[in-house]
């Protein structure tokens, strides 16, 4: 099997690269913007025509949720994540290959407590939530050999994140507010990766949810991370966290208050859900 990998530089189309090659997947093709403008169509349908893979796993996206917002910006968020996402389905069309489709959580309107099933209703409050939205448009149009798998709270060792950001905050301050309102899941890019190859060697097309296991705020969060970095670092002992509602820091993009994801079509087709995310944070600490 030949798999094509988009957004390489970033968290997991990196670690799905490393996925890749430690089960052996000697001629896997990664590329990034600089091999690969994804919103240039004749590009996309030259490179990938001539990798002619078995299947095309596309990470890369727009996920400055902020910036996304930004008048001057909206164009190329579309461009970068609707456009250039049905460019790669149309070529994946034409070469009969696979496609897995990154989304996310941002493609609900964040409402009620109960985990969203992979069929319900599509509503997104943001612009990013919007052309990830269209994205998944495009893919479920063209093609049927397709995966789309919505993940949600990304951390991984390539690339900023909010593990990241709370231990660089914990060196400098001993008081930090975090949100207590917006609940969901960590997503490991390791632990998704493996799931990812998974989908790539099977034919269990559908639409999925797939973050680590359990749920949590961000204030929650928190917490965890600096818990389980102190083991490693005594300083982080002293940092207290305080829990916020989320009207404490407005943002541009309206972020979904309930992030929860019923993933229980992945064991309905055979496939190894996640690990705890607690399981999942300390390994990333571990290794960081």
């Amino acid at each position: 099997m030949k798999v094509f990998v988009t957004g390489v530089k970033g968290q997991l189309g990196y670690d799905v690269m490393r996925e890749l090659e430690k089960r052996s997947y000697k001629d896997a093709v990664g590329v990034d913007i600089e091999e690969m403008d994804i919103t240039d169509g004749e590009s996309v349908d030259k490179i990938i025509t001539d990798a002619n893979p078995d299947v095309v796993i596309h990470c890369a996206a727009w996920t400055a949720v902020d910036l996304a917002e930004d008048e001057d910006k909206r164009d190329k968020v579309h461009l970068v994540n609707s456009v250039g996402t049905e460019n790669i389905a149309k070529v994946c069309k034409k070469l009969d290959c696979k496609m897995i489709y990154i989304s996310t959580d941002y493609v609900f309107n964040g409402q009620d407590t109960r985990p969203w099933e992979p069929d319900d209703e599509r509503n997104p409050l943001s612009v990013y939530g919007q052309t990830k939205y269209e994205g998944e448009l495009a893919v479920e149009r063209w093609l049927e050999k397709y995966f789309i798998v919505r993940i949600a709270w990304v951390f991984g060792q390539n690339g900023k994140n909010f593990v990241k950001t709370m231990l660089n905050l914990g060196k400098t301050h001993d008081r930090i507010t975090v949100v207590d309102d917006q609940i969901g899941s960590p997503t490991y890019t390791p632990d998704l990766a493996r799931l990812l190859v998974d989908m790539a060697e099977s034919d269990k097309y559908g639409i999925y949810h797939a973050t680590n296991e359990g749920f949590c705020s961000w204030y929650e969060f928190a917490c965890e991370i600096f818990r389980q970095a102190s083991e490693f670092d005594q300083a982080y002992k002293n940092v207290s966290v305080l829990p916020v509602t989320s009207d404490k820091y407005p943002s541009k993009a309206k972020r979904p208050s309930n992030s929860r994801m019923n993933k229980d079509k992945l064991n309905e087709n055979g496939f190894e859900r996640l690990p705890d995310w607690q399981d999942a944070l300390r390994r990333y600490i571990e290794l960081i």
